[in-house]
């Protein structure tokens, strides 16, 4: 893993922010309505937010031992690791640039757990503290999302349970400009999130490194 890998983690939060708003969107709006009415809303949105990407983190850390521990056993895994995941980051390019809905299929495939997952959060509501938003945010760190999906295939090929933590934290951090900005609702930057063209140029950047990552792993194999 180097610092590109990290950088392009953080631009797919970046890009995969609109897809955010329309899965967490609604989560962020509520949460006002959860918060004390005479509590500063910022301290729960952004308690809420780190335990969101703390489980993200959690589950990058998991995948990247799983993909260092198959790796070992059988080496020939890693470059295999290597190619699936470069394809599926040009999947989750062509996902971002809207040329390409197959992902939707990977949320679907989640379903069954969440549904099971989901009714624990509620024990955490209305919010007391600040520090009860963040188990809220933990719970809902693991909504089936083809983002993260795509990304922690990224972090299975990333050689280690560290590798893997630090591109779903980068990841993470890379979606949290949009939700605070929907949680306060400030359009002018909404709006600017979502400009196709900023989409556009995110997605053809990541299908570039998508394509040289391919590549690369094809030729380790040869």
């Amino acid at each position: 893993m180097n610092g590109i890998d990290v950088f392009s983690a953080f631009l797919i939060g970046i890009a995969g922010g609109v897809h955010c708003i329309g899965m967490c969107g609604g989560v962020i709006s509520a949460l006002r309505v959860v918060t004390p009415k005479d509590r500063n809303p910022l301290p729960f949105t952004l308690s809420y937010n780190a335990g969101r990407i703390f489980s993200y983190t959690v589950a990058g850390a998991i995948t990247g031992a799983l993909g260092q521990m198959s790796a070992s056993l059988l080496p020939v895994l890693g470059p295999v690791l290597a190619l699936f995941s470069g394809l599926m980051l040009a999947a989750l390019a062509a996902y971002l640039g809207q040329w390409w809905h197959g992902l939707r299929h990977v949320e679907a495939a989640g379903q069954h757990v969440w549904k099971r997952i989901q009714p624990v959060s509620k024990r955490f509501l209305p919010f007391h503290s600040v520090f009860s938003a963040f188990p809220y945010g933990v719970i809902w760190g693991w909504l089936p999302c083809g983002l993260v999906y795509s990304t922690l295939t990224w972090s299975l090929a990333s050689g280690s349970a560290l590798n893997g933590a630090t591109i779903m934290l980068a990841f993470g951090l890379g979606t949290l400009p949009t939700l605070l900005v929907a949680s306060y609702g400030v359009q002018w930057l909404l709006e600017g999130f979502r400009h196709p063209v900023l989409r556009q140029l995110i997605a053809s950047g990541l299908l570039i490194y998508a394509v040289f990552l391919i590549y690369k792993a094809i030729s380790s194999i040869n």
